[in-house]
């Protein structure tokens, strides 16, 4: 009896040892629930845009002169003020106009003494004709008279040549604006002597003001999207400076150039702007809006939802599933802080725009809908 007891302790033992066993194994064997990532998602934003490409450019004056003196002498006044606003034909400089007044009064006289000389060689000559006509006169005093009338005549000529260019010379010492715009400092002021020519030092610059003009190099695709049919279509082009938002300033395309740089796969373009505020200033950087004017639909979305893969660029379209879709986009340019697509999603569709580094293409999300960043920011390009 007490041998059979001992045997059944153990095998009841050994029983509910392999029933917490096998409810252990049974447990430890069910699967865990799928972590499904979640992410927030937002819909393409489909409106009228004007795409625009822009580009850093320099403003450069559309007229630039050094201002040198033309004839040799003593300044003897200087008119404007450092980095005043002229108008053309303002006075900037007087040399001393006395010896240049005297060189002028000089070749009047001369001019009065060769006319007296003509006139009486003319008279000469008319007597001679009619001596000559009488055979009171031979023919070579003849020929010596009408010789002198030819010389005396001509000698009018030089002198009058020689007056206009005292004249010249004299209008000279007063050095006007070639145009309406603004100067620079006087470099040489009141009693310094001043040499002429282009190799002399310059006085002063004068930079025209209104119009502007800005220097910028756009893409082989922006050319060829606007600008090489300039002359068949408007196209809009727009201006800021470095202390502003937005690109307020219109203006329209005065040049390209004849010819594509090889080396940065770019063109030349110059486009003009109205300067009346003279807030502009020759050598200063612009951002250049350059686009078409008539406005078009597009669909835009944040750039951060947009990722490479090698030379492709994609986004994470969610269906109605809830799964993530991978989708090729080919890209336009920023408009008010979104990006243009040009090809790859529709109006309607619905993107990861964050998380989706969490997500992989065919995966099921959680979705969280969130307006497109950007979407209802204030135009900042208008």
């Amino acid at each position: 009896m007490i041998h059979a007891h001992r045997h059944r302790i153990p095998m009841a033992a050994s029983g509910a040892a392999f029933v917490l066993l096998l409810g252990a194994c049974s447990h430890a064997g069910a699967p865990a629930a799928a972590q499904v990532p979640s992410v927030d998602v937002a819909e393409v934003v489909n409106r009228q845009v004007a795409e625009r490409q822009v580009y850093s450019g320099r403003l450069q004056a559309v007229d630039r002169v050094d201002i040198r003196a033309q004839v040799p002498g003593k300044i003897t006044k200087v008119y404007f003020r450092d980095g005043q606003r002229v108008k053309k034909g303002d006075p900037l400089f007087l040399i001393d106009p006395r010896p240049y007044q005297a060189a002028a009064d000089r070749a009047a006289a001369q001019l009065a003494a060769a006319r007296a000389r003509a006139t009486f060689a003319s008279a000469d000559y008319v007597r001679a004709q009619k001596l000559l006509a009488g055979n009171a006169i031979s023919r070579r005093d003849f020929d010596d008279r009408f010789n002198a009338s030819l010389s005396a005549t001509a000698d009018v000529k030089a002198a009058e040549a020689a007056l206009e260019q005292a004249k010249v010379d004299l209008g000279y010492t007063t050095i006007d604006a070639p145009v309406d715009g603004k100067v620079s400092r006087a470099e040489r002021t009141v009693g310094n002597i001043v040499a002429a020519g282009y190799s002399s030092p310059s006085l002063t610059t004068l930079v025209s003001i209104s119009p502007i003009y800005a220097d910028f190099d756009v893409d082989e695709r922006t050319y060829l999207q606007f600008l090489d049919t300039a002359g068949q279509r408007e196209v809009e082009v727009r201006l800021g400076l470095a202390n502003e938002t937005g690109v307020t300033r219109l203006g329209k395309i005065a040049s390209v150039d004849n010819q594509l740089e090889n080396t940065t796969g770019t063109i030349r373009v110059r486009a003009s702007f109205e300067n009346t505020d003279g807030a502009l200033v020759p050598g200063l950087f612009a951002r250049v809006s350059v686009g078409a004017a008539p406005p078009h639909p597009a669909v835009l979305v944040d750039d951060r939802a947009i990722s490479t893969d090698q030379a492709k660029k994609y986004v994470l379209v969610v269906d109605g599933n809830k799964t993530a879709q991978y989708r090729e986009v080919f890209l336009g340019s920023l408009v008010d802080g979104l990006r243009v697509i040009s090809s790859g999603l529709k109006p309607g569709e619905r993107i990861i725009v964050d998380g989706i580094q969490r997500v992989h293409p065919g995966e099921q999300v959680q979705v969280k809908v969130v307006p497109m960043a950007g979407e209802n920011d204030p135009v900042a390009t208008r």
